[in-house]
């Protein structure tokens, strides 16, 4: 295993990470992206930014997030410990937040009158509105028509909030559509709004920037698990769609090789094209949506259709990071499928009174099957990046009657 920490922790001057990232965009938007990436720059060295930042994520988003024993899974389980790092537990129930106030707070301080972003399975969005409102801005979040219904009440919650939610009936009409129409409209006035990223992917400097606000989550884990049980845990454990959750968990612990770490891509109903959204697995380096990272293509370069229970996981990129993570084999990135995701859904439930997303459900799901491989005296931190109130509609119709929710 390559851990050499100063490649792992880029990227470069250029926005690369190894062969990954950079900018592919248009003439038009090289100005406008450089002058996000000066901003940002100066923010991250301006210490009442922080400091505001800092003082929202406490008194607003409920920072630090707890981890949480699983004892009554981990029995059940055999083997390893598992805990949660419990992201769920934040205002607007899921990781998201952590980046959405620092891109409002950044949108604010440039001067511009709008944010706009796409969302997936809604927590993007739900996070990106309400801090629109607490820092003043115009909010519009593009989503796919499939999503708006099958994450109903996130969209109501997000008109709740204020925010114009703008159905995407292209394509799929998922979140690789939604991103597609949300880049468009930022083309259109690049002046005076602000596109969002919700992940750790984009152009540079939204890897970047996204990683850095999402890194609340690792170096509070570091530091809570020493704390707690007098060393760092064996096992981090996260989902991967974008990855903002995982990048966010794993960059606290890049240097420490004892650490081993596992990013959970969706196999969904199975590896035939169309039938999953395992762009790590499956993929192959190319570029979409002005970056370079794996990406699930045909022989033309072209994206082709992905699919995953979780609408937050359906996304035939990832973040360039952890495309080099890959490459460099510190992390291990491996798949759950829709049915072990929502078992494990259930799993939790009804073991630990913890209902989670169901992308995080599949991170759920990995740790479950590592435990059972792992000694006794091993432990297993999982990321849990988001509740699952919003998907719970959606699980008792597709799923209610086999688990006897009726």
């Amino acid at each position: 295993m390559s851990n050499d920490i100063k490649t792992i922790a880029m990227p470069d001057e250029k926005g690369f990470f190894g062969d990954y990232g950079g900018s592919f965009i248009p003439p038009m938007l090289e100005d406008i992206l450089s002058e996000i990436s000066t901003a940002y720059d100066e923010i991250s060295r301006d210490p009442s930014f922080h400091e505001e930042l800092n003082m929202l994520y406490q008194d607003y988003v409920g920072r630090p997030s707890p981890i949480f024993h699983l004892k009554n899974l981990s029995a059940k389980v055999g083997g390893a410990q598992i805990y949660l790092k419990r992201e769920d537990l934040n205002h607007t129930g899921a990781h998201k937040i952590n980046h959405c106030l620092g891109e409002a707070l950044l949108c604010k301080k440039m001067g511009k009158k709008k944010i706009i972003a796409e969302t997936g399975a809604g927590q993007h969005g739900v996070a990106l509105a309400t801090a629109a409102v607490l820092v003043g801005l115009e909010c519009d979040i593009y989503m796919g028509e499939i999503d708006i219904v099958k994450e109903h009440p996130n969209v109501v919650r997000m008109k709740i909030l204020g925010a114009n939610v703008i159905p995407v009936d292209r394509g799929t009409r998922t979140l690789k559509d939604a991103v597609d129409v949300a880049f468009e409209a930022y083309l259109g006035d690049p002046v005076n709004q602000l596109y969002a990223i919700g992940s750790v992917v984009g152009p540079h400097p939204f890897p970047k920037m996204v990683r850095d606000f999402q890194s609340v989550v690792g170096n509070e884990a570091r530091v809570q698990f020493q704390d707690r049980y007098g060393k760092l845990p064996d096992n981090l454990v996260a989902c991967v769609g974008g990855g903002s959750n995982a990048i966010g968990l794993f960059s606290a612990f890049l240097e420490d090789e004892n650490v081993a770490m596992y990013g959970v891509e969706p196999s969904g109903r199975g590896f035939k094209d169309g039938d999953h959204a395992a762009t790590l697995t499956k993929g192959s380096p190319g570029v979409l949506h002005g970056f370079k990272s794996y990406l699930l293509q045909d022989d033309k370069g072209e994206p082709l259709p992905v699919y995953s229970v979780a609408s937050g996981l359906d996304y035939p990129g990832v973040g360039p990071q952890h495309s080099l993570l890959k490459d460099l084999g510190r992390v291990t990135y491996v798949t759950a499928s829709d049915v072990e995701a929502i078992d494990s859904l259930f799993e939790l439930s009804r073991t630990e009174g913890i209902i989670p997303a169901i992308e995080s459900a599949h991170a759920v799901a990995f740790a479950t099957k590592l435990a059972k491989d792992a000694g006794p005296d091993k432990t297993i931190l999982v990321n849990l990046s988001g509740r699952g109130d919003k998907d719970i509609d959606f699980v008792v119709e597709q799923y209610g009657k086999e688990y006897g929710v009726e």
